[in-house]
């Protein structure tokens, strides 16, 4: 049974700094994909970043490029998401999730199999 557990949200200030982290178990995750996504009150759930779990790719959000990196640690079986010069439209929950491989698309929700319970991120103007 696969699961996902993020953590690490919070409260910070515009400009400040928080680091994601999303602990994945119950299978090999050779060749799978790990997405970040967020949602905002009254919004739809929005493409942030994903990385691959061999080879390391990675893929953000024009609204988080720059700003924010994903990384991961395959012997943690972790993916990380440092987010810096945070600003108020970041507040939202955050969802780690897992794909299987050979998906058409992975920037979209509906590709993803598994998922975590969020994390809220609220940064404070």
């Amino acid at each position: 049974q696969v699961q996902v557990v993020e953590s690490g949200g919070g409260l910070v200030q515009t400009g400040g700094s928080l680091r994601l982290s999303c602990a994945a178990s119950g299978r090999t995750f050779s060749g799978y994909t790990m997405g970040w996504f967020r949602q905002a009150p009254g919004k739809e759930r929005e493409f942030v970043s994903h990385i691959k779990w061999n080879g390391g790719s990675t893929y953000y959000a024009d609204s988080v490029k720059g700003r924010f990196t994903v990384s991961r640690d395959n012997v943690e079986n972790t993916v990380y998401l440092q987010m810096n010069s945070l600003k108020p439209e970041d507040t939202a929950v955050y969802y780690c999730a897992v794909a299987r491989p050979f998906r058409s698309n992975y920037f979209v929700a509906s590709a993803y199999d598994y998922w975590g319970q969020g994390t809220q991120v609220t940064v404070s103007s």
